[in-house]
């Protein structure tokens, strides 16, 4: 089979599109899945620079989520069956004509949404609702703040936070990624490569700061928007897009009765799989309802992995980027 693999820890120029590897063969509760489309997220770029939290051993086939048809079950698998169309997640290994996953990994596809846009899903809403519920309790009628809001999480935030009844500012670094995300469902926008993220925070909020902060990117945004947190506000540590890991004064969690509260969904999916994938689920039902709507930038073939890759490190991409065998 064919698949893109990182052969050097250098970024995207690491990368090669190599012939001939063996098709996977699935164990007992795993299932293996003739990908019909993957998608590209931030950490495959990191892990093509070996930046990542974890590291495996170039080389690798990069890619964290893929969609397909289900072409082998191992023993006890009973929840899908050959031939059924399926979206799958993984920590590495989607770009790739064939994958092996354990069954609790796969979600179905419901009819009617295609595999770019399945292979284009569960990682970045997964992410975003195990944040927004799960970890910062967001409630109805609070004030939602997303930076990197015309990214894959970002719109992510976006869209969620609007269907969980939140009144959503979606912040961005240009004028058309802001006008991207509120396309999307924001109520309010903010460019943070020419305004004031925390003066413009608190205007667009009457002075009281955003309830939950949705922060992908890290850097010197997330002092900023720790600043424009409201009173027993929460900070949602969703990654670090921006490159460097911020230092946080701490006197301002103090000062603000806040909450700075991290989010490792790779984590929380191997350690609790069945809720995981109950949240793939309701999450496909409101694509199915036209209720979400992932908005994937690009489809491009594995021959072109690397370009890819080159766009979402240039901070080019609105939405997700998908590759097809």
């Amino acid at each position: 089979m064919r698949a893109v693999r990182c052969h050097e820890l250098v970024g995207p120029s690491g990368l090669r599109v190599d012939a001939d590897l063996p098709e996977p063969e699935p164990g007992p509760g795993e299932v293996a899945i003739e990908v019909r489309a993957a998608a590209l997220n931030f950490p495959d770029v990191l892990l093509s620079h070996g930046k990542y939290q974890f590291q495996p051993t170039p080389p690798f086939v990069l890619g964290g989520e893929a969609a397909g048809v289900v072409r082998a079950i191992g023993a006890g698998v009973t929840s899908v069956a050959v031939g059924d169309r399926v979206a799958a997640t993984m920590l590495h290994g989607a770009f790739a004509e064939q994958v092996v996953v354990p069954e609790l990994a796969t979600a179905r596809l419901p009819e009617g949404v295609s595999f770019e846009v399945g292979a284009a899903t569960l990682l970045t809403y997964a992410t975003t609702l195990h944040a927004l519920e799960d970890r910062a309790a967001l409630a109805k009628g609070e004030s939602l703040l997303v930076l990197g809001a015309a990214g894959g999480v970002g719109v992510a935030a976006v869209e969620l936070g609007k269907l969980m009844g939140a009144r959503v500012i979606a912040a961005a670094s240009t004028d058309e990624k802001v006008a991207f995300a509120k396309a999307h469902g924001a109520d309010d926008g903010i460019c943070y490569g020419h305004e004031d993220l925390k003066a413009r925070v608190k205007a667009l909020t009457g002075g009281d700061g955003a309830d939950v902060v949705y922060d992908p990117v890290g850097g010197a945004l997330s002092e900023q928007a720790l600043r424009a947190t409201a009173w027993q506000g929460r900070l949602l540590v969703v990654g670090f897009a921006a490159g460097d890991i911020p230092k946080i004064p701490l006197n301002l969690v103090l000062l603000k009765g806040c909450q700075i509260v991290g989010v490792f969904w790779g984590s929380f999916a191997m350690r609790e799989p069945q809720k995981n994938r109950a949240n793939a689920e309701r999450i496909f039902g409101w694509v199915a309802e036209g209720r979400l709507k992932p908005h994937v930038d690009a489809v491009m073939p594995f021959a072109e992995a690397r370009a890819a890759l080159e766009r979402m490190e240039r901070r080019e991409v609105k939405g997700k980027l998908v590759l097809v065998p």
